[in-house]
């Protein structure tokens, strides 16, 4: 049975070249990054070079590249750093949106549970918030702005750049989460104005485990952790270096090969929206037409037309060898309908009957014929059980 991997957003596999950076440093260049000797230094200097890069890449400075064990903790670091160390000067107002990955969202409510208020903006039909929309939520207890570079479930792309001027114009910080851009669009924190963007290994061919929150020269941030000085008393904790060093090699990779990439994604993406259009009059395109991610494309179907099961579309699909998904890793599996869909106003059984695309390096234009084939066997399958 021929395989297909399309869920792409939710990881990647290791690049062999990443691997192959990454193999001295599980062995030979083995020291703890903190020791003074020789084995130490060696993995130090592996360590602030991989930083180095990773800043480059973003247009940062490697003094503000701090390594954490991936997107979940970087978001977290952001928003609980900022909320603590805003609460000292009388401010506990957070704003966010509906359409967040929970690694947002669910912070945002623990702290509310804490005390702060949160308000969770609402999104369009395409998922996105407007820059009016933050400025009007701004309150003078306002500590934090946190909307997403790229959403996940439907790829559509955020007017991060002037969310960011709306956001300075009142003195605050903003932090994006951009676990899904590197790599697929272009990502340079000084352009965009941003404070804080949380950043993923794994979700560009790097290892799992690791992340980065990129933190602006003079913002102050609380740690989350204590016991070591680490990360410059930011982020205590054992440096792991093999995966820092592979970190790097698959941002570098990424934005290197990022303008061939883009262009071939999006083909594969189009013909595939094209095809599932012309043969699924029920089919609905979630997210943005033009502003997204080219490696994302999002469908439910019409519950006025079709009855369908989003859960059950996943699992015959994938019966079939081909992996997709009904929305994030991090909610696949739980019953309740996308809560990005549903704030884009998807009604529940439309929402449920979801299928997200995510395309990669492994991905040709071949698969548009094979995927769309197998999808109607599907339809038709379980359309005939309904």
């Amino acid at each position: 049975m021929k395989r297909v991997y399309l869920d792409h957003t939710a990881t990647t596999p290791l690049d062999e070249r990443v691997f192959e950076a990454m193999r001295p440093y599980f062995s030979e260049a083995f020291g703890n990054a903190s020791s003074v000797h020789s084995f130490g230094r060696e993995a130090k200097s592996a360590l602030e070079k991989a930083r180095e890069t990773i800043a480059k890449a973003i247009g940062a400075q490697s003094g503000e590249v701090f390594f954490t064990s991936g997107g979940t903790e970087s978001d977290n670091f952001a928003i609980r750093g900022i909320a603590k160390a805003s609460l000292k000067k009388g401010k506990n107002h957070i704003i966010t949106s509906a359409a967040e990955h929970p690694a947002v969202l669910e912070p945002c409510e623990m702290l509310r549970e804490e005390g702060f208020d949160v308000t969770v903006l609402p999104v369009d039909a395409n998922g996105i918030v407007s820059p009016d929309q933050v400025k009007q939520a701004i309150t003078g207890k306002t500590c934090l702005v946190t909307i997403m570079h790229a959403n996940n479930e439907v790829g559509s792309i955020s007017p991060i750049k002037e969310i960011a001027e709306a956001v300075h114009e009142k003195g605050l910080p903003l932090h994006t989460d951009a676990v899904q851009t590197p790599g697929k669009i272009p990502l340079n924190v000084a352009e965009l104005g941003v404070d804080l963007v949380t950043l993923s290994a794994h979700k560009l061919y790097g290892p799992k485990g690791i992340g980065a929150l990129y933190v602006k020269k003079g913002t102050e941030l609380e740690p989350m952790l204590h016991g070591g000085g680490q990360e410059r008393g930011k982020r205590p904790g054992t440096e792991n270096v093999p995966l820092a060093v592979g970190f790097a090699k698959a941002v570098e990779l990424a934005v290197s090969e990022m303008e061939v990439e883009m262009k071939r994604l999006a083909t594969i993406r189009d013909n595939l929206q094209s095809a599932i259009s012309n043969q699924f009059p029920s089919a609905i395109i979630n997210g943005h037409p033009t502003e997204r991610l080219p490696n994302i494309l999002n469908i439910s179907f019409d519950s006025s037309k079709i009855q369908l099961e989003g859960e059950m579309l996943v699992m015959n699909m994938d019966l079939e060898g081909i992996a997709v998904t009904s929305g994030s890793a991090c909610t696949s599996g739980s019953m309740q309908p996308s809560h990005v869909l549903l704030a884009m106003g998807r009604d529940g059984k439309t929402a449920r009957a979801t299928l997200r695309f995510a395309f990669g390096k492994s991905n040709t234009t071949e698969d548009v014929e094979y995927v769309v084939a197998k999808l109607r066997h599907v339809i038709s399958r379980m359309a005939g059980r309904a």
